[in-house]
């Protein structure tokens, strides 16, 4: 688990409290290659296809413009993946998923140079018929078709072990898993599950090589979801989230084809926990009855061009003017980004996000990612690019990411202006 020094440099990194590392998701909405209506917002392959194991090396080599140092210093970093999901026998599936990052300069002084993320290590039993499924182990669940924030994605907080892209689809993809156990019955058109994550750990652990229980299961906690297919161009869940010692919260998402070309997604929760001010400093909890919400539109052209408008709500963020009001505490803003950061929250209030993907771009094998990410808040933006080109068994990377704002701003008080990166990753 990283301290919150180490949270507060991984946000210059970060860029987006949504956002380990750079195995790019198929682009989503609908200029993805699968569902469009797809309620996960970082699809995983298919686990019944896969009974090899995926295995691939990356490195990469950049710099970091410091916003109050002269010059940049130089970053690098080489990662191990490798990935299973695979039969044993007729009833039964294993899936695997680790990776091992060295990274240099680590995060915080004192922190482990080398970090090991175990994603998942689960089995599945599904009984002769089908329809039924149990797994057991860390499991990687994620919902929510949200780009860069996802309020119905639940178990999403504590599990970034090291941040080393600002893709908020990459971050999601390579998180940590919960331990839990989870059952699931399937009919045409729709599904219900229920998990359950018991407490296993009381805190997170700094040692490198943890499988770091304490960050994803330091309480118990318990997740209904009730997935619908509307329609053909509808599909929609309704969740009860349970989290030791807090009323339970409601959540909703859904995504609809508006057009050929257009796919709309919402998420919604509404539930009463402490404040984000609440959970970053502790003592006595701030409960409030709030929502959060997610709503946004994504249009792709004949040319392959899409186009997303993203509008990102958080109830138990800070406003402006209570934000603007800590900075008379020395240090009060990094340990507030870095509890966000943490929980993969949204810092402010609102926020608006701007994403465009292009397919062959330019080239047939060359790809366009990038998006601004606005405070609207306070005025401040985070901005990054990806090109991308692929070759039969590798791929070579070129990332940017500017952040923008005045001093005591959001994105103003990154300690990195401006993050360049090249990366190449090999697959096996």
């Amino acid at each position: 688990m990283m301290s919150t020094s180490t949270l507060v440099r991984s946000r210059s990194c970060l860029g987006a409290v949504a956002v380990a590392l750079l195995v790019m998701a198929p682009a989503h909405g609908a200029s993805a290659d699968g569902d469009a209506l797809s309620l996960e917002s970082a699809p995983a392959d298919s686990a019944g296809a896969r009974n090899a194991p995926k295995l691939f090396i990356e490195g990469a080599i950049g710099s970091a413009q410091s916003r109050v140092l002269p010059g940049s210093s130089d970053t690098g970093r080489l990662s191990l993946d490798v990935s299973y999901s695979g039969k044993l026998g007729t009833n039964w599936r294993l899936v695997f998923s680790d990776r091992i990052d060295v990274i240099h300069p680590t995060a915080a002084p004192g922190t482990d140079a080398t970090i090991n993320s175990l994603r998942e290590a689960y089995a599945s039993w599904q009984p002769v018929g089908g329809g039924l499924s149990f797994d057991f182990g860390r499991i990687n669940a994620r919902s929510g078709p949200g780009y860069g924030y996802n309020p119905t994605d639940f178990f999403r907080d504590g599990s970034l072990r090291v941040v080393t892209t600002a893709d908020p689809f990459a971050l999601r993809q390579n998180r940590l898993g919960t331990v839990m156990l989870r059952a699931q019955r399937l009919w045409e058109g729709g599904s219900v599950s229920f998990a359950h994550a018991p407490k296993l750990e009381s805190r997170p652990s700094a040692d490198g090589w943890s499988a770091d229980l304490g960050s994803t299961n330091n309480r118990a906690r318990s997740l209904f979801t009730l997935s619908t297919k509307i329609s053909e161009g509808i599909n929609s869940q309704v969740l009860l989230y349970k989290d030791a010692g807090l009323s339970p919260t409601i959540g909703a998402n859904a995504s609809a084809l508006l057009s050929d070309a257009a796919v709309a997604h919402v998420e919604w929760t509404r539930g009463r926990e402490p404040d984000l001010l609440s959970r970053t400093f502790g003592g006595p909890a701030n409960l409030a009855t709030r929502n959060r919400f997610v709503g946004g539109v994504t249009y792709t052209t004949l040319g392959k061009t899409s186009i997303t408008a993203e509008y990102q709500y958080n109830g138990f963020a800070l406003s402006q003017s209570r934000w603007a009001a800590l900075a008379t505490t020395p240090g009060a803003q990094f340990l507030y980004l870095g509890e966000s950061l943490r929980r993969l929250e949204l810092a402010p209030r609102q926020a608006l996000l701007m994403y465009v993907s292009q397919r062959s771009l330019w080239l047939k094998d060359l790809d366009l990612a990038a998006y601004v990410r606005f405070n609207l808040e306070d005025s401040s933006k985070l901005a990054w690019v990806e090109l991308r080109h692929h070759w039969s068994n590798f791929d070579l990377t070129l990332q940017w990411q500017q952040n923008i704002g005045r001093p005591s701003t959001e994105f103003g008080l990154l300690p990195d202006r401006r993050v360049v990166q090249v990366l190449g990753t090999y697959y096996f």
